[in-house]
């Protein structure tokens, strides 16, 4: 699939995909005239990049950590490195879950106050 339907399919822009590229994190086929051709497993692995992104990965480490991912190669250093990003995940999580409680009591506080007429008021 050419690079614009690699984009729509998986949700990203197509400059998202030329740094994949760039990053090493993509590879693509090159057609006579230059067009970038893909396979369809690439829509996969863009979603995968994206999700590791998301949970603060650079570039650097999702490119190591890929082959293990994609292909099942992992070398003992590479599941630590694995073991340690899942743990600063968790660590991620718990913090998210913490904030999510304090906003829950903030919003909590704040429809009983306007129930009984009082106002919260920024300082």
């Amino acid at each position: 699939m050419r690079i614009g339907e690699l984009a729509t399919r998986a949700g990203v822009s197509v400059r998202a995909l030329r740094y994949y590229e760039e990053q090493h994190l993509l590879t693509s086929e090159r057609s006579p005239s230059g067009q970038r051709h893909y396979a369809d497993s690439a829509v996969d692995q863009v979603r995968l990049i994206q999700q590791l992104y998301a949970a603060g990965l650079p570039s650097k480490s999702i490119l190591a950590l890929l082959p293990c991912v994609v292909d099942g190669e992992a070398t003992p250093e590479l599941l630590d490195r694995l073991s340690a990003e899942r743990d600063r995940i968790d660590r991620q999580i718990g913090d998210l879950v913490s904030a999510r409680g304090r906003l829950d009591t903030v919003i909590t506080n704040a429809t009983a106050n306007l129930l009984t007429g009082e106002q919260c008021r920024p300082r």
